[in-house]
């Protein structure tokens, strides 16, 4: 019965606060609930209903390119050797971000084939960003600062490279709930899954 009115709570709470609920065990044995995550093993115990009305990419930036990774392989190949990320999680993040376009310019002044912000560029160190080479070499070595942060977490680390690390961290170690944030790491997860298979 205990347990029945648990789960009945749980739920309620998640439906009203649009949250997942999280749920650790502390050194005594005692569980603790809560919407935000606190540790990186905590446990979803209920799942918030997500908003369906997400973002989407636009369709060219959803395919396997074909043309843009083989004009692009050998500086991803590169960079994936220099900073131990996986060329196709690079590529899946080019054609997310620009759909391989090295001239892309978003209207939040995000630049080039890996849509460099200019503070992550001059955080590594990257003086053009529309150079295919230093924008490719500035996104993996963020991607790899990210990768380090979340423990390998590709769905952390995507949603970071998205809406920032300390977004990530701010919501509790989880996906922010941002509507672009929601649609674009599936997007990119699938993106990354189809470039595996042919890399």
């Amino acid at each position: 019965m205990k347990f029945l009115l648990l789960t009945t709570l749980l739920f309620a709470l998640a439906s009203s606060a649009e949250a997942d609920i999280y749920a650790y065990t502390d050194a005594s044995g005692i569980v603790h609930f809560s919407n935000a995550r606190y540790n990186k093993n905590d446990r979803i115990v209920v799942a918030a209903q997500r908003d369906e009305n997400r973002y989407e990419l636009p369709r060219s930036q959803l395919q396997v390119s074909r043309a843009g990774r083989n004009r692009f392989a050998p500086l991803v190949e590169a960079a994936a050797r220099t900073y131990q990320v996986d060329a196709a999680l690079l590529h899946a993040v080019i054609s997310a971000e620009s759909g391989y376009n090295p001239a892309a310019v978003s209207n939040k002044g995000a630049v080039g084939l890996m849509q460099l912000m200019p503070e992550t560029a001059r955080r590594y160190g990257i003086e053009n960003s529309f150079d295919p080479e230093q924008n490719i070499r500035g996104g993996t070595k963020y991607l790899s600062y990210l990768l380090q942060l979340f423990d390998n977490n590709l769905e952390l680390t995507v949603a970071a490279y998205n809406a920032g690390e300390n977004a990530v961290i701010r919501h509790g170690y989880s996906i922010p709930p941002y509507r672009e944030t929601l649609g674009y790491v599936p997007s990119v997860l699938k993106l990354h899954k189809k470039y595996r298979s042919i890399l």
